[in-house]
């Protein structure tokens, strides 16, 4: 048993949350993880959250999660931080908390248990019991099978392993009181929001205390997500809600006619972009040959968006310049 506690996180920058790539053999294919992680360093995330759910954590072994951690540990050098993907059923979870220390993770994201759900005194009591399996802090997700009352967060916040509350159910009431309840704690815990293509909500979880938010699109675009980051922290609304409009909005609507497409999107839009990831796992489906070549249009309307942007000067210091070392920073898309 541990009681370390641990050093806190600070996080400066949109959460990026790598794929994980597989092989024609179906394995998980680490040098191309490395080079996905390692062309979105220059666009400064704020963290990297590998083997989550953009990362299929759902689909993976605990041996291949572990793989995961550790190419990404390796890749990022400790650039910023790792916060590594854990959960599932206790056993589970507890093996890859202490695979991801063992790796030099940062941290962990706590998904939710398997199957079932039990009263808030038996989630609170299983967080604990993941966050006892090693040294590392922990930020707790909030979906599916792990629902937290404020009362329970406020319980947590008193342990010192507890750092972060992730959002992904969306309701804006409780996630106000649980912001509320944690503050009261006299705790500084990290807020993300974690629902779907969060640069459409962001607005709303910004007003009521969650200044993070985790991005899928900075897996594929990080040209768009880098500067909808940067019009988001400077203020500059005219610049956000044009991104919105001009691309999160169509993206989203596509993402919408097909369960999973949060991320099997993002893998696809990865293969147009040159970067051989693979398929997703099941039970998630790919996008049909026409909704891939409408993903190729969006991506090539946000491309061209970035550019003209950069071209204008508008928040061109959050886009990494055109460079041939980038590996698919200037690829075009096919349509």
């Amino acid at each position: 048993m541990t009681t370390a506690t641990p050093a806190p996180l600070a996080f400066d920058g949109v959460l990026f949350f790598p794929v994980t790539p597989f092989d024609g053999r179906d394995r998980v294919e680490r040098d191309l993880l490395a080079e996905h992680v390692a062309s979105r360093l220059e666009y400064a995330p704020g963290g990297v959250f590998p083997a989550c759910g953009t990362g299929e954590f759902h689909a993976l072994g605990a041996a291949e999660v572990a793989e995961v951690v550790r190419t990404t540990v390796a890749t990022v050098g400790g650039r910023v931080p790792v916060i590594a993907g854990t959960g599932g059923p206790l056993g589970h979870a507890r093996e890859l908390a202490r695979s991801a220390a063992e790796a030099g993770a940062d941290g962990l994201l706590l998904l939710p248990p398997y199957l079932v759900g039990g009263a808030a005194g038996g989630l609170v009591a299983w967080v604990e019991a993941v966050a006892e399996a090693s040294d590392l802090p922990v930020v707790v997700y909030h979906r599916a099978t792990a629902r937290y009352t404020p009362e329970a967060i406020a319980h947590l916040a008193e342990n010192p392993k507890v750092v972060g509350f992730k959002d992904g159910i969306g309701d804006i009431g409780l996630a106000q009181q649980i912001v509320l309840a944690a503050e009261a704690t006299g705790r500084d815990l990290a807020f993300f929001n974690g629902l779907l293509t969060a640069e459409l909500s962001q607005g709303a979880y910004r007003g009521i205390g969650i200044p993070l938010y985790s991005s899928a699109a900075f897996a594929m675009i990080p040209e768009i997500a880098a500067l909808h980051y940067r019009a988001y922290v400077d203020g500059d609304e005219v610049l956000r809600l044009r991104l919105l409009r001009e691309f999160y909005a169509p993206l989203v609507e596509l993402r919408d006619e097909t369960p999973g497409f949060g991320v099997s999107l993002v893998k696809a839009g990865l293969r147009l972009r040159g970067l051989p990831v693979g398929p997703v796992r099941p039970p998630l489906v790919d996008p049909s040959s026409e909704q891939e070549a409408r993903l190729g249009a969006i991506l090539e309307r946000g491309l061209e968006l970035a550019a003209d942007l950069r071209a204008a000067g508008s928040g061109g210091h959050a886009v990494a310049p055109d460079d041939s070392t980038s590996p698919d920073a200037t690829r075009p898309v096919p349509a």
